[in-house]
């Protein structure tokens, strides 16, 4: 049970990683791009799986499609997605050139990043209940049944920590100039 529990609460944190790579930090990378979807000949597909991604410096992104018919739509698709910077296509890439931070955009960002980190938090509470829920219908001895729920409550501590750390981490990498 507590193996079960323990590779559940890693999922949690693999997918904070997840999001929180994609909250950017004023340099340019590549999972930015992450969730960018693109109408690809009628079926909307991963920016990344139809084109190479390259940083070839700090603060650019090449994204060179495999297709060049695709350029237009990932012109499109990146401006309609939020990051709030405009492609530059040359006819042969996707060039991003990021803009520098403002204040008030990485203030922004971490309250993003804060959020993701109470989301991740509360999915943790949500395994931590459900295992809570199972130990006590379990019907097992009284002092047996408080080791298993004290358990369960080391887990989350150590989870939890872990959460807070990746979060602090994000946000003095965003606070940076």
């Amino acid at each position: 049970m507590n193996l079960n529990t323990e590779n559940r609460m890693l999922k949690v944190i693999e997918n904070l990683d997840n999001k929180l790579t994609s909250i950017r930090a004023g340099r340019a990378n590549p999972s930015m791009l992450n969730g960018i979807m693109v109408d690809y000949y009628g079926s909307m597909t991963p920016l990344n799986s139809i084109a190479n991604i390259t940083v070839p410096e700090a603060k650019q992104l090449f994204i060179k499609p495999f297709d060049r018919s695709a350029l237009k739509n990932i012109e499109k698709a990146i401006n309609e997605s939020n990051l709030g910077i405009a492609p530059n296509n040359n006819g042969e890439m996707v060039i991003l050139t990021i803009p520098e931070l403002t204040e008030d955009r990485r203030k922004e960002y971490v309250k993003m990043a804060k959020s993701t980190g109470e989301e991740a938090k509360i999915a943790l509470r949500n395994i931590r209940q459900e295992d809570n829920d199972k130990i006590k219908k379990e019907e097992l001895p009284e002092d047996e049944e408080k080791l298993y729920l004290e358990d369960v409550q080391d887990l989350i501590n150590k989870y939890n920590k872990i959460v807070d750390d990746k979060v602090k981490e994000k946000e003095s990498e965003l606070m940076k100039i």
